[in-house]
C-alpha cells in the first residue's frame, strides 16, 4: 500500500523532507519492541550528513530556550544532534555546551557516564535522533539531574512512538518533537495494532 503524503502543516518541512529522502526505510521491519513495522527510520542517516546536521541545528536552534546551557543526551543517538547543532550555535554567536551521558558508567579515567561539557547549575535541552517509546530521554534525564543540571525540555529530532510526550508529562517536562510519525505520513507506533 503507498504511503500518503506527509501533512503539509510540519513546522520543520525541510528536515522532514530530508527525514523521508535519506532516513526513512519502507519494507518489512522488527522494532525493538519486538512490534512489526513496515516502516523504520536510521534519523543518523541526516543526523550525520552534512545537509543534515545545519537542518538539525536549525530546528533545535529554533525551539530550544535562550536560557539553554548545554545540549545532549543518551549516546549514540544523542551525538550527532548535540554537538553538531552546539557547533553550529556558537559560529552565530549563541553558545551551547554540549554532552555525551554513557548508558554505563566509564571503568576508568575520572569514570561516571558524563562525557563533555555540563555542570551545576547548566539548563538543559535533553535530545535524541528518533525516540519510539522516550526510555532512553528519561534516562539520560536522571544523570544529568544527578551532576546538578536543569532539564528544561526534550526535543527529539523524531518522535515516532507517540507515548514520549505523555512520559514526559509524568515526569513533569516539556516535549517539543521537531518531526513526528504523522509528519512523515505514518502513524505513532502507539496506534498501530
Amino acid at each position: 500500500m503507498p504511503t500518503p503524503p506527509p501533512p503539509p502543516d510540519c513546522a520543520f518541512p525541510e528536515l522532514r523532507d530530508h527525514l523521508l529522502v535519506h532516513s526513512v526505510q519502507r519494507g518489512d521491519f522488527t522494532l525493538k519492541s519486538g512490534k512489526r513495522s513496515e516502516w523504520f527510520i536510521d534519523a543518523k542517516q541526516t543526523t550525520c550528513s552534512p545537509e543534515g546536521m545545519l537542518l538539525v541545528a536549525d530546528a533545535l536552534l529554533a525551539v530550544i530556550p535562550d536560557d539553554v546551557t548545554a545540549l545532549g543526551g543518551l549516546t549514540v543517538g544523542a551525538d550527532a544532534a548535540a554537538y553538531a547543532t552546539a557547533g553550529i550555535a556558537a559560529t552565530r554567536g549563541r553558545m551551547l555546551s554540549a554532552f555525551t551521558v554513557r548508558k554505563e558508567d566509564k571503568g576508568h579515567g575520572m569514570g561516571g557516564r558524563l562525557a563533555g561539557v555540563l555542570g551545576p547549575g547548566d539548563k538543559v535541552a535533553v535530545t535524541e535522533d528518533a525516540v519510539t517509546r522516550g526510555v532512553s530521554m528519561l534516562e539520560a534525564v536522571e544523570v544529568i539531574r544527578a551532576v546538578g543540571a536543569e532539564v528544561v525540555l526534550l526535543v527529539p529530532v523524531v518522535d515516532r512512538g507517540g507515548t514520549v510526550e505523555a512520559m514526559a508529562a509524568e515526569a513533569g517536562l516539556p516535549l517539543r518533537a521537531l518531526v513526528t510519525a504523522p509528519d512523515l505520513g505514518f502513524p505513532y507506533e502507539r496506534d498501530v495494532a
